[in-house]
């Protein structure tokens, strides 16, 4: 919760200050302090270390604040010219004169168009500007020495006047300069509590990282080291934080960054029985450079995670499972897809499939191989955009002994050489970076491969085939994609068509997926004719995919023994999905189905439960058809 001080010189002001915080409700928020000048500035250094958010005071308190070099936000209750007028009205009062002559002391925050408005108002007016709190009896003197007699100022200037005879003056804020100082500290304090949070966050997530974190300024002192960091540096934060990188770490050369912004990836260090990997990069505000992040990875955990990723993807079986039969839909579409992959299955070339995601193209991808000749080869698959472009370099390739830090003793073979006498299926080719289709494009040319750290080819008899969900030609007109390796690619061309392409398949889709949840989830469901009219009128962006997970949602859900449309359309409306688009009812035109409500009322005598059942909906879509259709139900006697 946020927390605002209130600090008033006086007692007038500390009433006055309660009474609007009540007004706006701040009780829980404010706390008040009644201290003077340079009590006021104790109270604020103690505040300092209590987690307060902002300090609420007026004149010289604010000024002898801020200029005491507390870091609190400080909100200063302002001196209005209508605040002035009234006090300048009060010494024509005192004087009887109609231009008096009036002496302000006061800050110079206080005392902003004071001589403006003295002129409009006829007042001769002398200014004695204080900037500490001694200059008052300092002040007060030179002011005895003139014939002036009022003094207009803040508390302790008018004691220290009616003391040396003089008639004092205070200037007051009214209600609404009270009222917008809470206010506006209102926002302040609010403002600071998300950035405390935004900053424990942040501390939250470095505390936390794998990585070793260092931060620093221009001037090369370090600002952050996280627990990593000590870690993999064998150093403490308290010995730390404050020095220099140069002294502390002076392997580490950060001058070029800082200048020039350069950035500094993988660099290798062994610091005693730890080899570390760290990258420098500036940190940038408004284009300036006001740092630079050091960061650091212990290069045997990174071989810990290269090998897990590496088994992850060999554990992707070096088989193939599905064949052309598991490829379900009767439509004209797939099944002219389906005959051009088995005729493409009887030859030996490259053969690069399109679709959106979801339709399937593993599935062909795995088809044609075990169609193919290769049959009884490996069939290895791959995402390219699963992995970063080194690691994947080296998945495909293999390396030998010593090839970088961290290689095994007898080196690894490659995903190519893996898949020798069989099929490798590359999916989301267009993911793969220049360097990486450069030298795919060699392998298709050339038949062979080349291990990274090696100066010799390996011949390998592979079949690729690729697969992608996006535009090549247009990948290529941006430059992101090589047009000598789609032409090698695009040797033999399969287009799957979406869901929506072929929406005569859906309904058996549905009811295939329907038996294996059934089956995984210990359920006896059943779809409604209508449920699955419901389930065909609708577009499934994310294809056959998204189909099976809906399905699977409705069984795990569904507690009746028959899914109906509108079970489909409700659990569909209850998606976390279902702002993508709505699942249509049927293909039904509201005529229609206004007629088809009003015979099944006619069929069942009125009787609204047994209308919708009827009419395969829940009582409370009837009800709600009924009122759009604006249908009158008879009464029965």
């Amino acid at each position: 919760m946020s927390r605002i001080a209130f600090i008033a010189p006086d007692k007038r002001l500390f009433y006055q200050g309660q009474k609007i915080i009540q007004e706006l409700a701040l009780q829980t928020s404010v706390e008040l302090h009644l201290a003077r000048l340079n009590r006021g500035i104790k109270l604020a250094k103690k505040l300092e270390h209590e987690d307060v958010d902002v300090i609420v005071c007026r004149g010289g308190t604010a000024q002898v604040i801020v200029d005491s070099g507390v870091r609190i936000p400080v909100v200063e209750i302002a001196i209005t010219g209508q605040d002035l007028a009234q006090v300048f009205y009060e010494a024509k009062k005192a004087t009887g004169e109609a231009r008096p002559k009036v002496a302000v002391l006061a800050y110079k925050n206080m005392i902003y168009d004071i001589e403006v408005l003295s002129r409009i108002l006829d007042i001769d007016l002398t200014i004695y500007p204080l900037v500490k709190a001694d200059d008052i009896p300092k002040q007060i003197d030179a002011v005895a020495k003139t014939d002036t007699k009022i003094v207009v100022g803040g508390r302790n200037t008018i004691l220290l006047a009616e003391k040396a005879g003089l008639i004092g003056l205070p200037i007051s804020s009214g209600d609404f300069s009270v009222r917008n100082a809470f206010l506006e500290a209102q926002k302040i304090a609010m403002g600071r509590q998300i950035e405390k949070e935004q900053a424990q966050e942040f501390k939250t997530l470095v505390d936390h990282s794998t990585e070793g974190i260092i931060s620093i300024n221009t001037a090369q002192v370090i600002k952050v080291f996280n627990p990593t960091a000590e870690r993999l540096l064998h150093q403490s934060a308290k010995d730390i934080l404050g020095r220099t990188i140069a002294a502390a770490l002076p392997f580490i050369h950060v001058e070029s960054c800082l200048k020039d912004g350069q950035e500094t990836v993988g660099q290798v260090r062994q610091l005693g029985p730890t080899w570390i990997s760290f990258s420098i990069a500036p940190i940038r505000v408004d284009e300036r450079i006001t740092g630079a992040i050091i960061t650091f990875q212990d290069i045997t955990r990174i071989q810990e995670i290269e090998a897990k990723i590496r088994n992850e993807v060999l554990a992707r079986r070096m088989i193939a499972e599905h064949r052309f039969a598991d490829i379900l839909g009767v439509s004209p579409q797939i099944t002219e897809v389906k005959r051009i992959a088995q005729e493409i299955a009887a030859v030996d070339a490259t053969v690069l499939i399109y679709g959106e995601t979801g339709t399937g193209k593993e599935f062909f991808a795995q088809s044609i191989h075990n169609t193919s000749p290769r049959s009884n080869g490996p069939f290895v698959a791959v995402n390219c955009a699963a992995l970063p472009p080194n690691l994947l370099e080296s998945e495909l390739f293999g390396y030998v002994e010593g090839a970088f830090t961290g290689a095994t003793k007898k080196g690894k073979q490659g995903l190519f050489e893996m898949a020798h006498r069989g099929t490798i299926f590359l999916d989301e080719i267009s993911e793969m970076d220049k360097y990486g289709q450069s030298r795919l494009l060699r392998v298709l040319q050339e038949k062979q491969v080349m291990r990274l750290g090696d100066d010799k080819y390996i011949p390998v008899d592979i079949r690729i085939i690729a697969a992608t969900n996006k535009n090549l030609l247009q990948l290529i007109k941006d430059g992101q994609f090589r047009q000598d390796l789609f032409y090698r690619l695009k040797v033999l061309t399969i287009k799957i068509p979406p869901l929506r392409k072929r929406s005569g398949d859906v309904q058996e889709l549905a009811s295939h997926f329907l038996d294996r949840f059934n089956l995984r989830h210990h359920k006896h469901l059943e779809f409604t004719a209508t449920a699955l009219d419901t389930l065909a009128g609708y577009n499934w962006p994310g294809n056959v995919r998204e189909l099976m997970y809906f399905i699977e949602r409705l069984i795990v859900i569904c507690r009746e023994k028959k899914i109906t449309a509108a079970m489909v359309q409700h659990y569909w409306e209850d998606s976390e999905f279902s702002d993508s688009a709505d699942i249509a009812t049927s293909s039904t035109t509201p005529e229609s189905e206004a007629e088809q409500i009003i015979q099944a009322l006619d069929d069942c005598n009125s009787n609204i439960t047994q209308a919708a059942a009827r009419l395969d909906m829940d009582r409370s879509t009837l009800y709600r058809k009924l009122k759009s259709y604006k249908i009158e139900v008879k009464k029965t006697y």
